[in-house]
């Protein structure tokens, strides 16, 4: 047979069949092509088998730094029927079953990414051995697509590690690297990448099986034979399950499901029950809008010409506060080697202090060694003046948010840069196109927004004005990409895209509690539509001045349908300021923990408290979004509804499993929304909930915002 996608050879009295030869893309994924000429590859090593012409089989990928990253999301998005599903996993399990029942020793050589049905396919082999490369990992990531492994994982992992740790892995996706997965008996040894092709057989064919197993496995084996024992880890794992997604995602239930009822059942059973829940998993509402989240992170990773573009080999902050010392974090965790000006040493003080309690975290948990930790601070270097500023490639502006002191800044940071050093504001809020004319050269000056605490938060939003360069906006989401954040590009604006859009849910939020909606009843409605956090939790994060500050900007920028609720203004005067300074509508402590909700806010609040439905609540959160997204779109800040889902869900946490703002919106039907939109402007405020015009045209000509 004549192989595509597949290398398959005889050497060494092996059979060798390898991945990513010809795939152009960086990772190497199954396509139905791929798992086609697999199953000839496998049928060719069951015929070698009976005729005794190899010693046994490697499983291997000719891409460095990667096995397989699983099947590509375009295969399971396909999918249209359980039907269908089920067919396509059925020929899947038959080529992976025939690969467990080849009697030659078998082995999967991991260097890399090993993920999805590349790590249940190495699972379907005898032996795992994995490089000692960084970036070897192996997980079964399928539950962050509304799914379960669907090629025999659940069948096979809990053979390999037992049921709790296979449990664990499942329902989570993490990812095992190194070292542990030797320990945990994921993989039976370790290679070192240069050398793995060549010391393999030799490990292969040795005639021990792999590693005894632990006696943590051993531990669990015997708590899993226990019916007993058994149901109470199960009951446990559900309440957890249920603490973490609310409901919302059918897809971990459905694991202890399979895991819990098809324990002990024999393969042909098994993996029966195993191809039944995936396919009623693929064709969920929330896998349909996981699998959509995903494609649209995808293509925001996609620069043209990307390999012509300037690297950033050095960056650096001015203003060292907190904002200052994530970023200068940012830089040092990405090898950037950061200057970091302000104008005291105590400022610059609080920066290194943010800067080192990010490190901390990451060494806290095992991500960094302690002399990874110790170098990457000290290549943070603070400074009083611009000296260095020479080798700089780009500075992000984060000093305080007042034009006229940005400007100064920039005017005269701009002396001491080279003619391609790039500038950047991290202004949330200021307009970039008003602070570019401070600059000589504004074609290299864009807006460079980070979201708090940057150490955490996944999305950049790249602001343009209109004598940017576009080289430079490119060579920036080059850079946003390489610091492993998720940016999105858009134009100049009041709030930009993310702020403006989540402003009127936090006003509308303020003027229910002015109606006598009560703080507990506004923000377990948003947790109940599946926010991270409540709308009143959000506002003591974000600090109530700061809401003070942005509510002008946007009053100011957008008129009368976002005038100010006073409650922000009522709460800064009284100095509840939020987690910042420990008391806001939360009380907290001294670490930023909340500690429940804060007695002093009874007389600013009205007394008599209004009970409203809790849909009617969601709906007025909400929908001011929607319709504010609309204004973008009529205002130019964007021109694709998958820039602002991408900015909702990761600037603010808008549910996943909704798909994003605008999905969730089609999928609700905008002629409905708009109905809901009309009868909150009669009922509540005409300013506040008109019908924006962009979107009272889209559902007079049968438009969704995906139509754009």
């Amino acid at each position: 047979m004549t192989y595509k996608n597949l290398t398959v050879e005889i050497k060494n009295d092996l059979l060798w069949v390898g991945f990513g030869k010809f795939e152009k893309k960086s990772m190497t994924t199954f396509t139905r092509e791929t798992l086609e000429e697999l199953n000839q590859a496998v049928l060719y090593a069951h015929e070698l088998e009976t005729k005794n012409a190899v010693k046994g089989v490697c499983f291997f990928s000719h891409k460095p730094g990667v096995f397989l990253a699983g099947v590509d999301v375009s295969v399971i998005n396909s999918l249209r029927t359980e039907a269908e599903a089920l067919r396509a996993l059925d020929e899947a399990h038959t080529i992976f079953n025939a690969i467990e029942d080849l009697k030659l020793p078998t082995v999967a050589l991991v260097d890399g990414v090993c993920l999805g049905g590349g790590l249940e396919l190495s699972l379907a082999c005898k032996k795992i051995f994995i490089s000692d490369n960084p970036k070897t990992a192996l997980g079964l990531p399928e539950v962050m697509l509304g799914v379960l492994p669907g090629f025999g994982g659940t069948y096979r992992l809990p053979k390999k590690v037992g049921l709790t740790t296979a449990m664990d892995m499942i329902l989570t996706g993490r990812q095992i690297r190194g070292k542990n997965a030797l320990k945990m008996g994921l993989a039976d040894a370790v290679l070192p990448a240069e050398r793995m092709l060549e010391l393999a057989p030799g490990y292969l064919l040795e005639k021990k099986t792999g590693l005894r197993k632990s006696l943590k496995t051993e531990l669990q084996s015997a708590a899993m034979s226990n019916f007993l024992s058994r149901k109470i880890i199960f009951q446990k794992a559900r309440e957890k399950v249920m603490e973490m997604s609310k409901g919302f995602y059918p897809a971990p239930l459905k694991i202890l499901e399979v895991l819990e009822g098809a324990h002990g059942k024999n393969r042909t059973d098994y993996l029966s029950i195993e191809a039944q829940a995936f396919a009623e998993l693929s064709q969920s509402i929330q896998s349909k809008n996981l699998q959509h989240i995903f494609f649209l992170t995808d293509n925001s990773k996609k620069i043209e010409n990307k390999e012509s573009l300037p690297s950033v080999k050095r960056g650096a902050v001015l203003g060292a506060g907190v904002m200052g010392g994530g970023i200068a974090w940012l830089f040092a965790q990405s090898n950037q080697a950061p200057l970091m000006k302000d104008l005291t040493p105590e400022a610059l003080e609080l920066g290194l202090k943010q800067a080192s309690s990010n490190f901390g975290g990451m060494l806290k948990k095992r991500r960094i060694t302690e002399d990874e930790f110790n170098r990457k601070m000290r290549s943070i270097e603070p400074t009083l003046n611009f000296e260095g500023f020479k080798s700089v490639d780009l500075v992000v502006e984060a000093v305080v948010e007042n034009m006229n002191v940005k400007k100064t800044v920039f005017a005269e940071v701009e002396k001491y840069v080279k003619d391609d050093c790039i500038l950047t504001s991290n202004s949330s809020s200021l307009s970039i196109e008003e602070m570019s004319k401070a600059l000589r050269d504004p074609s290299r000056f864009a807006g460079l927004h980070f979201f708090n605490p940057v150490n955490k938060m996944p999305l950049v939003e790249i602001i343009t004005h209109e004598r940017v360069d576009k080289k430079v906006v490119d060579t920036l989401l080059k850079w946003v990409l390489e610091v492993k954040k998720t940016p999105i590009v858009v134009k100049d604006g009041p709030g930009f895209l993310v702020n403006r859009i989540l402003a009127p849910y936090l006003n509308e939020a303020a003027y229910l509690l002015e109606e006598g909606v009560s703080v507990e009843a506004l923000d377990e409605a948003a947790l109940n539509f599946g926010m991270p956090m409540g709308p009143c939790r959000l506002m003591d994060e974000i600090g109530l001045d700061v809401c003070v500050k942005v509510g002008k900007i946007m009053h100011e920028g957008l008129g009368e349908r976002a005038i100010p609720s006073e409650i922000s203004s009522k709460f800064y005067e009284a100095k509840l300021l939020g987690k910042k300074n420990g008391k806001g509508f939360y009380l907290y402590d001294e670490k930023g923990k909340p500690k429940g909700k804060n007695p002093e806010i009874a007389g600013l609040l009205p007394a008599k408290k209004l009970r409203k439905d809790e849909m009617e609540i969601q709906m007025r959160l909400f929908l001011p979004m929607v319709n504010e997204a609309a204004y973008i779109f009529a205002d130019r800040i964007c021109d694709k509804a998958s820039t602002v889902d991408i900015g909702m869900i990761y600037g603010t946490g808008f549910p996943p499993f909704r798909g994003g703002l605008l999905r969730w919106a089609d999928q609700e039907g905008l002629e409905q929304i708009t109905e809901r939109l009309n009868n909150f402007a009669t009922e509540v405020s005409q300013n506040r909930y008109a019908v924006a015009p962009y979107l009272s045209m889209m559902v007079a000509d049968k438009k969704k915002f995906y139509d754009l």
